[in-house]
């Protein structure tokens, strides 16, 4: 009988929204309540509803930190909004995890575990 080694991981799914105050200014082309889900490695939007690469180039580095679990005192796991990369926008981006998905190893990369 071969044993089976579990090469599972879990990846928190995320939305992220955008948010800005009462009348504040908005230049990115985004619109309060807009948003695009993540679901492992893709990204989701809603159908006919665009994003701004800048706004995305600006959130994209901090998303696979906000997929993983992490510390409850670390500033990842608290820190939520992020401001609009155009310093005149009043607009941020509020990251909210949704729920914890699970992958496997070997569906996601060629490359193998090594044996413990």
């Amino acid at each position: 009988m071969v044993e089976r080694h579990d090469d599972s991981f879990e990846l928190y799914d995320l939305r992220v929204e955008v948010t800005a105050p009462e009348g504040g200014p908005i230049y990115c082309g985004a619109k309060v309540g807009d948003y695009f889900e993540m679901r492992g490695e893709m990204l989701h939007l809603p159908p006919g509803q665009g994003f701004s690469i800048y706004s995305l180039a600006a959130l994209l580095p901090l998303l696979p930190a906000k997929q993983r679990p992490t510390h409850k005192n670390d500033w990842m796991t608290t820190d939520a909004e992020v401001a609009c990369p155009d310093p005149n926008c009043s607009s941020r981006f509020r990251i909210t995890r949704t729920g914890l998905r699970r992958f496997s190893h070997a569906e996601t990369t060629a490359v193998p575990l090594k044996d413990h």
